[in-house]
């Protein structure tokens, strides 16, 4: 009896090792970027994207239905999401991705998508322009029948200056999440609610030539819009931090949406962008996949909307269950 007890001891205690052990392989590797929700100049680059495990990069293709609305600064992700297609071997079918015209196999991505949903005439064409009408374009938007499919929904800024990010954008962003997303008020079945939870993704704003910092510049309001996404867990991509860091990671707090930082001494992505190749080190950006090249709007060179496209990804492929980790 004392021998058939300590077997199961034995039996128990080495089954709860090997569980744990099991747990602790399944957890992943090192962490690759500065945070697993903020998507900030560490994320934004090639390197990176190539260590995303592709499960996820197709999971995040075949999954997610994006719709994303903006003025001029947004084209940066757009742009750079529909150039990246042809950037290398394997590219096209990897980060395919169609615009308002849904295919089977690529990205379903809806740019300009809410701005006609704007209630009582209000201008919702992107956060900058009214600090609360996103929300209502919002609600309108996903309450369409038409708009079912979509699981992912992005705004983006025109200049982040001087807006209350703290009373309007935040708690806005909140409202729309407790409403749509997992769990949310209007999610689930019966009337009025839809069946797709959604994913929310938070921006920054762009830096600004040598006006970066200060109440309600764009340094100070992306600290709280960061902040406030650690805390809760919700992703951002930091456009602030990605117009402000070279491709060495150095950080220059004069820097413009531009890649121009007089302390440098100059314009840090062009010159990366002129000491690379075409098709080895960056891409061109495409005004719409299959399109023609086309700088960001107000850039003077690819690297910036190349950024932002590879920090889109890293998003992606997060929402669609990757732990943003290396596998051992």
């Amino acid at each position: 009896m004392k021998r058939t007890l300590f077997f199961l001891s034995s039996l128990i205690f080495f089954s709860m090792i090997s569980c744990d052990e099991d747990s602790n392989n399944n957890s992943g590797g090192d962490v690759l970027t500065n945070s697993l929700y903020v998507a900030d100049y560490s994320a934004a680059k090639e390197s990176i994207l190539r260590k995303i495990p592709q499960i996820y990069i197709d999971k995040a293709r075949e999954d997610l239905h994006v719709a994303y609305q903006h003025t001029s600064h947004g084209t940066h992700v757009s742009y750079g999401l529909f150039g990246l297609p042809d950037y290398k071997n394997g590219d096209e079918e990897l980060f395919g991705i169609t615009n308002n015209n849904t295919q089977e196999g690529k990205l379903d991505f809806h740019d300009y998508a809410m701005a006609a949903y704007a209630a009582n005439g209000d201008d919702a064409s992107d956060l900058s322009r009214n600090e609360t009408a996103f929300v209502q374009a919002t609600r309108n938007y996903l309450d369409a029948s038409e708009n079912a499919a979509i699981n992912v929904v992005m705004w983006s800024w025109c200049d982040i200056s001087g807006h209350n990010v703290s009373e309007n954008y935040l708690p806005g962003m909140q409202t729309l999440i407790d409403e749509y997303g997992e769990g949310g008020s209007k999610t689930g079945t019966g009337a009025g609610k839809r069946s797709s939870p959604v994913t929310f993704i938070f921006l920054t704003g762009h830096a600004n030539s040598n006006s970066n910092v200060g109440a309600g510049k764009p340094k100070n309001q992306a600290d709280l819009i960061t902040s406030f996404c650690e805390q809760n867990k919700f992703f951002c991509l930091d456009y602030y931090s990605i117009d402000s860091h070279d491709m060495s990671d150095n950080y220059w707090e004069d820097a413009g949406d531009d890649g121009n930082s007089n302390e440098y001494g100059g314009n840090f992505y062009s010159d990366f962008q002129e000491s690379g190749s075409l098709g080895s080190n960056y891409y061109e950006n495409k005004s719409s996949p299959g399109g023609s090249a086309e700088y960001g709007q107000h850039n003077s060179q690819h690297i910036t909307a190349n950024r932002k496209a590879y920090a889109m990804w890293w998003i992606l492929a997060r929402i669609a269950g990757w732990d943003g980790k290396t596998t051992e």
